[in-house]
C-alpha cells in the first residue's frame, strides 16, 4: 500500500467537503449536468449522496455533513463581525 494513500485520501475528502454546498446548492437548481462526475462518484462512495429514481440526492449522513458546514460558516462569519 503507498503510505501517503491515506493523505490522498484525506485530502481527497476535505476538497469534497470544501465542494458539498456548491454541489447541493447546483443540485436544488437543477442543474446536476454541471457537477463533475468524479465528485458525484466520490459522494456517492461516501455515504453523502445517493441514487434514488435516476436522481441524484442527499442522504441522511449527507444532510448532516451539510448541517455541519453550514453550521461552522455561520460561526466564523459571526466571529468575523465581532473582531
Amino acid at each position: 500500500m503507498n503510505p501517503s494513500a491515506p493523505l490522498l485520501a484525506e485530502k481527497r475528502r476535505e476538497a469534497l467537503r470544501d465542494e458539498l454546498l456548491a454541489t447541493v446548492d447546483l443540485l436544488k437548481r437543477r442543474r446536476a449536468s454541471e457537477i463533475d462526475a468524479s465528485y458525484i462518484e466520490d459522494y456517492v462512495s461516501l455515504h453523502w449522496m445517493e441514487w434514488h429514481g435516476g436522481s441524484l440526492r442527499l442522504t441522511t449522513t449527507g444532510e448532516n455533513v451539510c448541517k455541519h458546514l453550514t453550521s461552522s460558516l455561520s460561526r466564523a462569519t459571526a466571529g468575523r463581525s465581532t473582531a
